[in-house]
């Protein structure tokens, strides 16, 4: 789609449906002449160059990437009414949008009944997601993998919430036995499983996990941020599908957090939070005289902790799912493109003589070392620090990102390399883009040339 446009369209369609109000002049103060806006916007473009190209496939970092040019459409084209979907009256069309969008997220997680809604970020849902658990098991601890985001930690901090880390196994997941052990203690009411963690894309046994928790009477929230749109590859074929056990069994948690600001192709921020049980909503209430008045219908902020929020983002989701809906024949192929990828840069490495494969990918993190003599976690974190540097400054760029690996995690995995030192930062790419299947041949030659130098 040709983006210029499309974004020229979104402006004359909406002034199209402003000019059916009358004219109006628009007041001295707000007025900048064409030439003193030039060069400010002169010096913006500049600015903005001092940036990593996230859109290109040599980028292979972090979790970045522009949206999609129909959720660039859409939020433009409904930021120019700037509608805020705290209130119905803030923003009619964008909250039934939004509404929809998110029926959809539930939809496919497979939850029959749902309260939801968008947020600025998978921080803030999981904060919302901490403080219905704190009201329904109040007292009572959040239990969370040693290698879940660290948002947990820090909510339960913010929340006055008791936090505790579960130690994880070979593969980064939730140690299931040492789950057990502290939900005996009874200081629990609440596990977070995730499902793709943000360091490896490691994935939580989900479906091997409720049955325990069912058994301590203790609530399971689901951690999607980064995953979450993977189920969508559930029971696939080909080699992009997913054992579809773990992502079946979030139909039955009590909540799921997702970001569609990272694989559902959305622009910053956007996150999203979905209860199960709808009769959650109750602790969210209160009033606000002056805002709540114009619907008996349930006003979005009656259900979220955030009061402010931008319906450009509920549009640019809304329009994006028309095109490119949340199903495997939609967005599904978007995240098997990465997924593809992943598992073709998996197979280079394994083959490779200069890089070892820290473990498998289980969705598109890619996560690898250099092979250096002696084998030694000190060696290794330098060449991986030399190689980062190296080629995000080299004529022909290539972007990765690091990975620190505790002592025990690194030889647990590779027991043949020496723990000379606490830990060691390994490389780590992130194949987010599908453009990626088409680069990863390239991707794994200029990382091999850069481990070649020593």
């Amino acid at each position: 789609m040709d983006l210029q446009h499309w974004l020229g369209r979104a402006t004359h369609a909406i002034q199209d449906w402003a000019d059916t109000f009358g004219p109006y002049r628009t007041h001295p103060s707000l007025l900048v002449d064409d030439d003193r806006f030039a060069a400010a916007f002169g010096e913006l473009t500049g600015r903005l160059k001092d940036n990593y190209p996230f859109f290109h496939p040599h980028y292979a970092g972090q979790m970045l990437k522009p949206p999609h040019p129909a959720a660039v459409v859409g939020y433009v084209t409904a930021m120019l009414i700037n509608p805020n979907n705290h209130a119905l009256d803030g923003g009619p069309a964008t909250a039934a949008m939004e509404r929809e969008a998110v029926a959809r997220l539930a939809a496919m997680f497979g939850y029959d009944t749902h309260l939801g809604h968008l947020t600025t970020s998978g921080t803030i849902a999981n904060l919302e997601a901490l403080f219905v658990a704190r009201e329904l098991h109040p007292g009572r601890g959040i239990a969370y993998s040693e290698d879940a985001h660290y948002t947990h930690s820090r909510m339960c901090h913010v929340l006055g919430l008791k936090g505790h880390a579960v130690p994880t196994d070979g593969q980064g997941r939730m140690d299931l036995d040492a789950l057990e052990d502290l939900l005996r203690t009874g200081e629990v009411g609440t596990v977070v499983l995730t499902t793709g963690t943000t360091g490896l894309g490691a994935v939580d046994p989900v479906h091997l996990a409720l049955p325990i928790a069912e058994r301590h009477g203790v609530r399971v929230h689901i951690d999607a941020a980064y995953g979450g749109f993977f189920t969508l590859l559930a029971g696939a074929d080909g080699p992009e599908g997913l054992p579809a056990e773990p992502w079946r069994a979030i139909a039955r948690c009590d909540s799921v957090v997702v970001d569609p600001h990272k694989h559902g192709l959305q622009p910053y921020g956007c996150g999203a939070v979905l209860f199960r049980d709808p009769e959650v909503g109750r602790f969210y209430l209160h009033d606000s005289p002056y805002t709540y008045f114009t619907s008996v219908e349930l006003h979005l902020g009656e259900i979220s902790l955030e009061c402010s929020r931008a319906g450009a983002s509920a549009a640019a989701l809304w329009l994006t799912f028309q095109l490119l809906p949340p199903t495997p024949d939609g967005l599904g192929q978007v995240l098997a493109a990465g997924r593809r990828a992943a598992l073709k840069w998996a197979d280079l490495i394994d083959a490779s003589g200069h890089l070892a494969l820290y473990q498998q990918p289980e969705l598109d993190i890619v996560s690898y070392f250099p092979a250096v003599e002696p084998a030694a976690l000190t060696g290794i974190d330098a060449a991986s620090a030399r190689i980062l540097d190296d080629g995000m400054t080299s004529p022909e760029p290539v972007f990765l990102s690091t990975l620190r690996a505790s002592r025990e995690a690194f030889t647990a995995r590779h027991p043949q390399v020496t723990a000379d030192t606490d830990g060691a930062r390994i490389l780590r790419s992130v194949l987010m883009k599908p453009e990626s299947e088409h680069h990863v041949e390239h991707l794994h030659d200029r990382v091999e040339q850069l481990a070649r130098v020593r």
